[in-house]
């Protein structure tokens, strides 16, 4: 159903049409803004800023062209960035804050097992590490204190040892100088994947009753958790504080793979090295037996969380869950998970023709969700047959995800008669309504693009704020006090809403308006930091 404006003469479809083409936000959020000083009242329309095309492909396009921007400033580095220091910290959500601490009793078990093994420069490294981890929990907001769960720090006989050099405090990699004087800071570009879930041809697998769909739903709920067990050895075998700005995308088999561009190079050898020595375990509750299933599931009370319904037993909760892992000599880590052979290597000089293509293809599929990009980069159905066997490959895999628990309080530990970390009432097997089991997600659930804190001293929000700075100062604009002014959301309801076409009109009206302002000032010859290269045409 077409909504009509009622001032533009023109629907919906083609308004959007129209502000899309122009880089205006199709789905602008609303706001009555009121200035303190002066009791005056005006309606704002703001861009919702998606990152997804799906969402509005002129934001989409926006966010892409920053992190563009972002990965070529920070990729050869000559001198040590400066950090950008947001106000009042970074804001982390849940799953961050409990890895944060989990990586932080890592490191201090690694710190005391060398120091007990008399390692005194390894510890004093792991020290380093933990020092540096620890600041930037105390910068995050996250609490030091945290009950402790002491694991082995040995690591398993079957992965190959890893180098490791004396820690230097920089993040730059070196320059080399070429016999006619000029000189050169070389970085590297990597792919890594997963190993084989069993043979496949063209991205389907060749026999799909024999496909470890297990394997792989689980290797993508924790792909996120290998990434930086690998950037933690690269560090350690590289002797400086590795930088990286990173990809998380699909293979034509759904499994998730790493294109990362890292700054400074180390030998190609070590690197290999490096990551066929990389693993990462999850220590959770070894179960393998189903309890509750289909109509016998068991039920919440007040007070006490999950109990069996015919029984009456109390369900363990997650901490006496681990109580009893903690405590059995003979336990083994429910999940141990580690790259594929295949790994592509790259050396990239500033500058070149090659940097300039690994940095489109880290952002080709940007404004795409990861269902998405599977379906773009999934070879074309030469026939129906094939087709068909691309969705019964989907559906397998989405229902492995569905009864994987994908953290601590997933409700599917229910299945296994656990009861999840902070169980409430609601909570049923098979429908955990985190990010890693929906479809179109294919079991991942962390950030598609990961940075590192100091790659080029400045956050996507950074790049957003200087675009902003540089049309703000471009137009002789003045930057209003945020002090003065009161921000209210609209509601869909409000009488001061005018419909949406006719609000996307002018939206397209003031941004024609604003672009020939612009171009006539003739402030600057180039476009806004974080335009990509699209000029003034792409500021507003």
């Amino acid at each position: 159903m077409r909504q009509a404006g009622a001032t533009t003469g023109l629907d919906l479809e083609t308004a959007q049409a129209l502000a899309e083409q122009t880089g205006v936000c199709i789905r602008p959020l609303s706001f009555r803004v009121t200035d303190r000083a002066t009791g005056a009242s005006q309606v704002v329309e703001v861009a919702c800023g998606a990152r997804l095309a799906r969402g509005c492909p002129p934001c989409a396009r926006k966010t892409r062209a920053a992190r563009i921007a972002q990965c070529r400033d920070g990729w050869h580095l000559e001198d040590e960035p400066e950090r950008e220091r947001p106000v009042g910290g970074r804001v982390i959500d849940g799953d961050e804050r409990a890895w944060m601490r989990e990586f932080r009793d890592e490191v201090r078990s690694k710190r005391d097992a060398a120091l007990a093994a008399g390692e005194t420069r390894e510890a004093e490294d792991w020290a380093a590490v933990l020092a540096g981890h620890e600041a930037e929990m105390g910068q995050a907001g996250v609490g030091l204190e945290a009950r402790r769960r002491v694991r082995s720090t040995r690591r398993r006989q079957e992965a190959p040892a890893l180098p490791k050099r004396a820690m230097r405090p920089t993040t730059v990699g070196r320059a080399f100088t070429t016999p006619d004087g000029r000189i050169l800071r070389p970085s590297m570009f990597i792919t890594l994947t997963l190993p084989s879930y069993g043979r496949v041809h063209g991205g389907l697998p060749v026999n799909p009753e024999t496909y470890d769909y297990v394997g792989a739903a689980r290797d993508s709920l924790h792909f996120g958790k290998l990434i930086d067990r690998f950037v933690q050895n690269l560090r350690r075998a590289a002797g400086w504080n590795v930088q990286y700005f990173a990809v998380v995308e699909p293979q034509r088999r759904l499994a998730p793979h790493l294109h990362m561009a890292i700054r400074g190079t180390l030998p190609r050898a070590d690197l290999r090295q490096v990551i066929a020595a990389t693993y990462h375990q999850v220590w959770w509750p070894a179960v393998n037996e189903v309890r509750y299933e289909g109509d016998h599931l068991p039920k919440w009370e007040d007070g006490v969380g999950y109990v069996d319904r015919e029984t009456g037993e109390i369900l363990p909760t997650w901490e006496e869950a681990l109580d009893t892992l903690e405590t059995d000599r003979n336990a083994e880590p429910r999940h141990v998970m580690a790259f594929g052979a295949q790994a592509d290597i790259r050396g990239v000089v500033a500058g070149s023709r090659d940097a300039d293509l690994s940095i489109k293809y880290l952002a080709k599929y940007l404004t795409k969700s990861l269902g998405e990009a599977v379906a773009e980069v999934a070879e074309a159905a030469d026939d129906g047959a094939r087709d068909s066997a691309r969705r019964v490959h989907v559906r397998r895999l989405v229902e492995a995800l569905r009864w994987e628990p994908c953290s601590a309080r997933c409700s599917n530990w229910l299945r296994f008669g656990i009861q999840p970390e902070n169980a409430k009432r609601e909570m049923e097997p098979g429908r955990c309504p985190k990010a890693a089991h929906r479809a179109e997600r294919l079991g991942y659930g962390g950030r598609r693009v990961l940075v590192s804190r100091q790659w080029s001293g400045k956050t996507l929000g950074g790049y957003q704020q200087a675009r902003r700075a540089w049309v703000v100062e471009a137009l002789g604009l003045e930057e209003a006090d945020a002090d003065r002014f009161v921000w209210q959301k609209l509601s869909a309801t409000d009488a001061q809403l005018a419909p949406l076409p006719e609000r996307l009109m002018r939206l397209v009206a003031d941004r024609m308006a604003g672009r020939a302002r612009l171009a006539a000032s003739m402030v600057a010859e180039q476009g806004p930091p974080g335009d990509g290269g699209s000029g003034v045409g792409g500021a507003l």
